[in-house]
């Protein structure tokens, strides 16, 4: 049985297309959710850390 999930594992990591669009999935809800709560975010810009108020998030 460990096996089976040792190679669904393996499969899943393979597939880095997948990896890419469940991490900006993730950063897209949490966004979503700092918006909804009022919460502010830090971004890089130019690579400078920017605070955004709630209301400039775009998610």
């Amino acid at each position: 049985m460990a096996a089976q999930y040792k190679d669904k594992i393996e499969e899943v990591i393979a597939d880095r297309d997948r990896i890419t669009q469940a991490l900006a999935e993730g950063v897209k809800d949490a966004l979503k959710l700092h918006k909804l709560a009022g919460n502010p975010v830090v971004v890089m810009k130019e690579g400078n850390m920017v605070w955004l108020r709630p209301e400039e998030i775009t998610a």
